[in-house]
């Protein structure tokens, strides 16, 4: 049984559009890993009680913790409140700070952007100071870190809105031709079932680019050219050594990073090339362990990311 007067455990629950992933740790304990799906077509108040349900699972299978991290693609003022998150619209004015305080009232939490807190744990994990962080899942997220640090240092680095197609699809956003609405998994889906005809799942055109189908690997290409773009246009401003490309739709793709890097090498220049392209260490746990990073700053090291304190 779970010891209840311990509370040396640390949380990072890394929050998607699709699904949360939770994952605690302490000194002389087996870590605990657990992903669900948010409840399909749900509000904000039922994601929070379906989050509550598994943070009740976690202090009966576990313990208590002590801190929280939370790594959040949705837009959060100053205050801990959700301003926006095309992933989720219902989270619009959400509370979430005081969400937090209210299922971990024992505990200190803080939220970060997800992208931020994944671009950290890669630079850690490549033991680089200067990196480009791009993360493609259910939208496209990033990060970047100059000189070991997160810029920019007010806000989060909106890789996903990159501009890259004025008059490409329409972003979640409202705006034409986020890197976003071409190069995310939705927005390569969408395009491959386009290409095909039919509906495609993610195992479609996992099987159709491994057979060479022509709308899968159309639908791929289009997404790795768009990611190249930003990377380079990355390049040109902040010069870092690397750019990293990961999240869980990339890493569930053969050949996907590959095909990035490859497109990269040819948009160089003379004299400045274009970062090198790596997969991402953590694959598709970026963002997780940055928010076990978080949650362990909380403990008395300095925070990882620019973050909101929610005590």
């Amino acid at each position: 049984m779970p010891d209840p007067a311990r509370r040396d455990g640390v949380l990072g629950i890394d929050v998607g559009g699709t699904k949360v992933a939770l994952r605690a740790e302490a000194a002389g304990r087996p870590a605990y890993d657990r992903v669900f799906r948010w409840p399909r077509g749900a509000d904000a108040a039922a994601d929070l009680a379906a989050l509550a349900a598994e943070v009740s699972r976690l202090r009966e299978a576990w313990g208590p913790v002590g801190a929280v991290g939370v790594a959040m693609p949705a837009t959060t003022d100053p205050g801990g409140a959700v301003t926006t998150w095309p992933g989720r619209p219902s989270w619009a004015g959400l509370d979430l700070a005081g969400a937090l305080r209210r299922l971990f009232p024992d505990a200190a939490t803080a939220v970060a952007d997800d992208g931020d807190l994944a671009a950290l744990a890669e630079a850690r994990r490549a033991g680089r100071d200067d990196v480009v962080y791009l993360g493609v899942g259910t939208g496209v997220g990033g990060g970047v870190v100059l000189a070991g640090r997160s810029v920019p240092g007010r806000s989060s680095a909106e890789v996903g809105h990159m501009v890259v197609a004025l008059d490409g699809p329409r972003c979640d956003c409202g705006r034409r031709g986020c890197l976003q609405s071409v190069a995310s998994g939705p927005a390569t889906l969408r395009r491959a079932a386009d290409g095909r005809g039919a509906e495609v799942g993610f195992d479609d055109l996992r099987d159709g680019l491994r057979d060479g189908r022509a709308w899968a690997v159309d639908a791929v290409d289009a997404s790795c050219r768009a990611l190249a773009a930003a990377v380079v246009s990355l390049g040109e401003l902040l010069d870092p050594a690397v750019a990293i490309v990961g999240g869980g739709f990339a890493a569930g793709l053969p050949g996907f990073v590959p095909l990035v890097a490859e497109r990269v090498r040819s948009a160089g220049r003379p004299g400045r090339a274009a970062p090198a392209v790596l997969p991402a260490a953590l694959g598709g746990l970026s963002s997780l362990h940055g928010a076990v990073e978080l949650a362990r700053g909380l403990t008395g090291a300095p925070l990882p990311a620019p973050a909101v304190p929610t005590p």
